[in-house]
């Protein structure tokens, strides 16, 4: 594994380069997770940027990005690898009057012909370069899923019982997140460099915004982010991330605002709030108080 970024402000520098406002400590783990050669585990809240950094470092690096996008029940076959069964059973068809003996018939349906690499198997096979592995939402697996991980992340192989055992080439840059749904194990914890990622402050939620859409009227700018800010004091059911300050921003530029009132904060609350009972309360509790002055 061999990284091109040279130091941190280069990489902070690339990074901004893309569109994406990073802190000199995450660029610090990012850093060190490409020179040693440690995956780096993320969490935070929903919506703040978590996948984004991936998506970014693969840009940054010129590099395919691999995502395995994890969920209640994930296991071995959706996550590495299973075999084509349909196209197995042609094979075997085909051959049916063939001169080959069993044991070579076998060995020609259980090729890598026949294998469907899923992410984990994608990002151990890559050929030219090492890609970045996404493992998202790992909070979401479980123990037995998150156990095995652990075998993948320490040796980067993979055994299949009728292949053999197939080792990285180019080992992965990876990266986990987790939205902390429940506590991740210890073993998985120490294998990581760690970065918990907050909400941003309103200076960096300032330059996000600016940075993603440089044409915004200023003053709608600060007015939105203000709100988001002072929105998130509140007790919501789903409260707002940074990825609902972007589409709140760009929303608002569509219809033409240049300022931030009431009228516009009611026509848009579908940007903001995810789910009725919030907004119903900020409705009651009316939101001109969230305006700045």
């Amino acid at each position: 594994m061999h990284s091109p970024i040279q130091d941190i402000s280069s990489l902070m520098a690339g990074f901004d380069r893309l569109g994406y406002v990073i802190e000199e400590e995450l660029a610090t783990v990012v850093y060190l997770s490409l020179k040693l050669g440690k995956p780096i585990l993320v969490e935070g809240n929903p919506g703040i940027g978590k996948t984004e950094l991936a998506n970014m470092l693969a840009r940054l690096l010129d590099t395919q990005l691999i995502r395995l996008q994890c969920y209640e029940g994930l296991d071995i076959n959706s996550a590495v690898y299973e075999w084509n069964y349909q196209k197995q059973l042609l094979g075997i068809k085909i051959q049916e009057h063939s001169t080959l003996n069993e044991a070579e018939k076998e060995k020609n349906i259980f090729s890598e012909d026949y294998l469907l690499k899923r992410p984990l198997l994608q990002s151990i096979s890559a050929k030219d370069k090492s890609p970045v592995l996404l493992i998202d939402e790992i909070d979401r697996t479980d123990e037995e899923f998150e156990a095995f991980l652990l075998e993948l992340l320490s040796e980067f192989q993979i055994t299949i019982p009728e292949l053999g055992t197939i080792k990285a080439q180019h080992i992965p840059y990876v990266i986990l997140t987790s939205n902390r749904t429940r506590e991740l194990s210890d073993a998985l914890k120490r294998r990581c460099l760690y970065h918990w990622v907050d909400y941003p402050s309103m200076e960096k939620e300032l330059a996000i915004v600016y940075k993603r859409f440089p044409e915004i009227e200023q003053r709608l700018a600060t007015q939105l982010v203000h709100f988001i800010q002072a929105l998130r004091q509140k007790k919501l059911q789903k409260t707002p991330g940074v990825s609902e300050t972007l589409d709140w921003a760009l929303s608002l530029m569509t219809l033409g605002y240049q300022t931030l009132d009431v009228q516009a904060v009611a026509r848009t609350y579908g940007c903001i709030l995810k789910s009725t009972e919030d907004i119903k309360m900020l409705q009651e509790e009316g939101v001109e108080s969230l305006l700045m002055a």
